[in-house]
């Protein structure tokens, strides 16, 4: 009873003390994980990516729903030749979802679980239609065990009109790589951004957002899978954190100074009530909300499988010059 009681309390504790708020209304398919969110220029529909089942993906007219099934992105898969190409993550991302120049552009990876043999791919669509994808195939964003990084978790942001994508997953964790004008591929290599030196270096996820004079480098960090086999110490499941810099390409710290490359973070997200493991997260500007957090995570009274993952999100205040849910 006890070992049963400490466990339950903690998220209740963190909810107590640091004030977060539960997750937004969600109707509808509501399971995710890694989601990319997105709202059509022509209609305001919204489209919700998500990794597994070759990138599926749902749309509604809200952001709460009612979400609807559209089906896969790629059914057939990607043409990238690694292990894992038809079992696609849409990695935050898993997927990243931009709008460039008239097309709706989906970063996702090609990689199996714990590999570094990685690569991050593209596809695109005018409507985001079932059946409307083109699959581009490799960015020339790869990995191998030659590398210290993993080629996962891409994101895509335009900084003052340059192409940036900021990916990565553990061993040296987060980098970023200029991308072409069109940004279908890398145009130079890539850099550094973010590292944990300390324990199993748990960043990934990176997701990059413009807000007043800074860049925000938001970043999911612990472990983010598997808990209904392996429940992982209290604090170590997936939370979200957070650097900012005036410059897209560097020098991002957290809200004591420390640097992000130095094991630097603030918390934005952590296991509170009901939620647990919230991570994946991306931040979408949502024309009638403002900027919105959203993430997957574990539902306590629904499960902790990695099926049973679901979409939450909030509204982020940045008055006080970072992020708070």
């Amino acid at each position: 009873m006890y070992q049963l009681l400490s466990v339950a309390s903690v998220p209740l504790l963190a909810s107590l003390v640091y004030g977060y708020a539960n997750p937004g209304a969600c109707s509808g398919v509501c399971t995710t994980h890694d989601p990319g969110l997105i709202r059509r220029e022509s209609d305001g529909t919204y489209f919700l990516f998500s990794t597994g089942n070759k990138i599926s993906y749902v749309s509604a007219s809200s952001i709460e729903g009612p979400w609807t099934s559209v089906g896969s992105m790629l059914p057939d898969g990607s043409s990238i030749d690694l292990d894992g190409n038809d079992d696609l993550w849409l990695i935050v991302k898993a997927p990243d979802v931009s709008y460039v120049d008239g097309l709706y552009y989906v970063y996702y990876a090609v990689s199996t679980f714990g590999s570094q043999d990685s690569a991050i791919g593209l596809a695109t669509s005018e409507t985001m239609e079932y059946g409307s994808w083109t699959d581009h195939g490799s960015t020339g964003i790869a990995s191998s065990s030659s590398k210290i990084y993993n080629a996962i978790d891409a994101n895509l942001i335009n900084a003052d009109g340059t192409y940036y994508i900021n990916f990565g997953s553990f061993w040296d964790d987060l980098y970023q790589v200029p991308m072409k004008s069109t940004p279908t591929a890398a145009a130079s290599s890539s850099y550094n951004i973010a590292y944990d030196p300390s324990g199993t270096h748990a960043e990934e996820g990176s997701y990059m957002y413009k807000y007043g004079d800074y860049y925000y480098l938001f970043y999911s960090a612990g472990i983010c899978c598997g808990y209904d086999t392996s429940m992982p110490a209290s604090g170590e499941e997936y939370h979200i954190k957070v650097c900012r810099s005036t410059s897209a390409t560097g020098d991002f710290v957290d809200s004591d100074g420390t640097a992000c490359t130095d094991g630097g973070g603030t918390l934005v997200l952590e296991s509170h009530g009901e939620v647990y493991g919230p991570g994946g997260q991306g931040v979408y500007d949502d024309p009638n909300l403002g900027p919105v957090l959203y993430y997957h995570y574990m539902n306590t009274t629904i499960g902790y499988a990695d099926s049973d993952a679901q979409f939450g999100w909030n509204t982020i205040d940045f008055s006080s010059g970072w992020p708070v849910v």
